[in-house]
């Protein structure tokens, strides 16, 4: 049975990104105006939590939402990013210090996301010469998804630059319109930036997965991954996180509503219940899933449309392409030639 946790369990320690938020907050002296902006965060003061305080990911949001309102400015996701990783989250952010190089970083973020950046899952993909870290929601904040997504991207950049001593080339795919400005964009993340990619994701080149950090040191980063922090037990998924790894598995196989609640172990109704207070459906999260799998098919195996509508299942390329359309908002032939021209 696939285990998850939801948007209304409290498992995320107050003392990891809550204060970092609660930190950032007080130094642009938020806290003199009161304590308004904790309502519906779990928190009742602006001192340091406790060190057993935890809150559920609709509290912390619910916090960042609270404080990017109050501060209204279009730097503050991109400074709370540049605070935001290796972190001081025990065990993975101690590894994440030890890493080797840029494959072992982002192998523990993957790993330890739960802990490391609760809000949004990362994933990594390796093919056809391009490496891809790309990131979804994990607990339903489609309002809050570009200060998220900037929040992090901002962070996997500036841990790398410092861990690994250099500026890396990366190339930034984000899924919204541009902004009227991308001054901040350009200055945290650099000029290599994409907008309306229907993903958000940063690229490299593979040869700089592998490149020896200054800092690394295998057997730190070893220890710290064997310590209980970092056991699998302790980093439980997102239900959409879950969701989202096993329509990925079985996309070949034509998952249905039915045979996902069963893997589950729930029913299917219970399921949609439990999607529904994230907001979200099944077919939404089956369709976000293939629209994902079929970029990766155009952009990193060049495939034509008729070899993506054979992988996904589909009887031909035109019943494809109408649903390519309905999950995209554009005909296959337009995104995949902009993928490959990136």
């Amino acid at each position: 049975m696939t285990l998850y946790r939801q948007s209304g369990d409290r498992f995320i320690p107050a003392r990891h990104h809550p204060a970092l938020v609660l930190d950032y907050a007080c130094n642009q002296e938020l806290h003199a105006g009161g304590d308004q902006l904790l309502r519906g965060t779990g928190l009742h003061d602006w001192d340091m939590p406790a060190a057993d305080k935890l809150l559920t990911p609709q509290e912390y949001l619910q916090l960042l939402s609270n404080i990017m309102r109050a501060l209204d400015s279009a730097d503050s996701s991109f400074m709370l990013g540049q605070q935001m990783l290796p972190g001081h989250y025990g065990a993975l952010s101690h590894a994440l210090l030890q890493a080797q190089n840029l494959r072992q970083a982002l192998d523990i973020l993957c790993l330890g996301h739960a802990r490391l950046c609760p809000l949004l899952t990362p994933r990594l993909r390796e093919e056809g010469g391009l490496a891809v870290l790309y990131w979804t929601d994990s607990f339903g904040a489609p309002s809050q998804l570009p200060a998220l997504v900037e929040m992090h991207m901002t962070a996997v950049t500036a841990m790398c630059r410092w861990l690994g001593g250099q500026h890396l080339p990366w190339r930034y795919c984000i899924n919204r319109s541009a902004p009227a400005h991308v001054e901040q964009h350009e200055v945290h993340l650099g000029s290599d930036l994409r907008f309306n990619c229907h993903l958000d994701a940063m690229l490299i080149d593979p040869c700089w997965l592998d490149r020896p950090w200054p800092r690394g040191n295998a057997m730190a980063a070893s220890v710290a991954l064997q310590s209980p922090e970092a056991d699998a037990a302790s980093l439980t998924p997102s239900l959409l996180t879950a969701l989202y790894d096993y329509l990925l598995a079985h996309i070949r196989m034509g998952p249905t509503l039915e045979g996902s609640a069963a893997a589950f172990g729930t029913s299917p109704a219970t399921l949609k219940r439990h999607l529904a207070r994230h907001g979200s459906h099944f077919q939404a999260e089956l369709d976000r899933v293939r629209a994902h799998v079929a970029m990766q098919l155009f952009q990193m195996r060049g495939y034509d449309n008729e070899a993506v509508a054979d992988y996904l299942g589909f009887h031909d390329a035109t019943n494809f392409r109408r649903s390519f359309k309905r999950w995209t908002g554009l005909v296959p032939s337009l995104l995949r030639n902009a993928l490959l021209q990136s």
